[in-house]
């Protein structure tokens, strides 16, 4: 969900728009239900390929990032598959994501021959349960910001408002247990700026998991122990937010912000760090994937990382549409990221000659 720095912004619309020049044409208007159906468990659901870049259909890359498909996710089926803030991937395709209204939302990926994203299938949508095994309903309780997967399978939510992170157990048939509460940083957060960002980190541990707030605080968190204070990702900007973490392999991660102001509009920017754990001045990024400019582009608040085709890294990128607000989208893009050859090792110095 937009946090209250991103709100502000809006504020400033009326007269700088209006000394803008040409935009790129707006999307097309987000059409919900007319009243809440059923909310499944199992939903239809409609995705509509978006293109890379709606004015030049030649595009198909971003610098080493290749645009490997993208969709536009709704359902006729019901009016809550909206505000979905953070995704997983699970075993043969699977993606999970959580909602700013205490959802949780089930599909399966499809790809096509070449591995590119067409589409999405099996969507399931149901309450996230609380401690007393109700479900969530309303956003004091039920604003899910962060969604991570431990290595053994339990799944990790973090929540915003009443700030908090919850552990749920997964049985054999997939369905969450009631939550046991997780460890969290101890910090005062603000009311909708909280713990957007939230990955398992393997590499420190089986039971640790990165924990970012929106204003680029980082901590690295562990099931048996408190949290710890590890190098903030800061934002670009006050329009900018920290918004999602993923972990992949090893020890880099990718961090996700992204930004809003009237002018521009959405723009997100991925970051790859080789380890978020060194001190901040021995910090760098391998590759940087920034959506700007005439690209596809939305409220980007989840990042997941899988294998993708010929080595390279794949990168899923989901986004909270807010209801729909402002002509927003649920969209999902999938971009393969392969790293630069490494370059040759400079040749051996001649040997210096003897004096005699």
């Amino acid at each position: 969900m937009i946090g209250l720095r991103s709100l502000l912004v809006l504020g400033l619309a009326g007269g700088m728009l209006a000394q803008c020049g040409p935009k790129p044409a707006p999307p097309p208007p987000v059409v919900l239900p007319a009243a809440p159906v059923k909310v499944g468990p199992e939903i239809s659901l409609t995705t509509t390929p978006v293109p890379l870049n709606a004015s030049d259909a030649s595009q198909t890359a971003v610098g080493r990032f290749v645009y490997a498909g993208g969709v536009h996710i709704t359902s006729a089926d019901t009016s809550r598959l909206h505000g979905l803030s953070d995704l997983i991937l699970t075993d043969n395709n699977g993606l999970e994501a959580v909602t700013d209204d205490g959802d949780r939302f089930s599909a399966r990926l499809v790809l096509d021959a070449n591995g590119r994203l067409v589409g999405l299938t099996d969507g399931k949508l149901s309450p996230l349960l609380g401690v007393d095994g109700e479900g969530l309903r309303g956003k004091a309780q039920g604003d899910a910001e962060g969604l991570a997967r431990l290595p053994n399978g339990e799944r990790l939510v973090s929540f915003e408002r009443d700030h908090r992170i919850w552990r749920y157990a997964v049985g054999a048939d997939g369905q969450w247990s009631r939550p046991a509460p997780a460890p969290k940083p101890a910090t005062v957060f603000p009311d909708n700026e909280g713990m957007e960002a939230i990955t398992a980190y393997p590499a420190a541990g089986r039971d640790a998991y990165l924990v970012g707030g929106e204003e680029g605080e980082a901590w690295l968190c562990r099931l048996s122990t408190s949290c710890q204070s590890i190098a903030p990702q800061t934002p670009n900007d006050f329009t900018w937010g920290l918004s999602g973490f993923a972990a992949f392999e090893g020890k880099a991660v990718a961090i996700l912000h992204r930004a809003y102001d009237p002018v521009r509009g959405w723009r997100a920017q991925v970051r790859f760090l080789a380890d978020p754990m060194l001190p901040a001045a021995k910090q760098y990024p391998l590759a940087t994937l920034m959506l700007d400019g005439q690209v596809t582009r939305d409220n980007f608040e989840g990042v997941a990382l899988a294998a993708g085709p010929n080595g390279a890294t794949r990168i899923y990128l989901l986004s909270d549409d807010n209801g729909g607000a402002m002509n927003q989208r649920t969209l999902l893009l999938a971009f393969d990221w392969t790293p630069p050859p490494p370059q040759p090792a400079p040749p051996p110095a001649p040997p210096k000659k003897k004096r005699r």
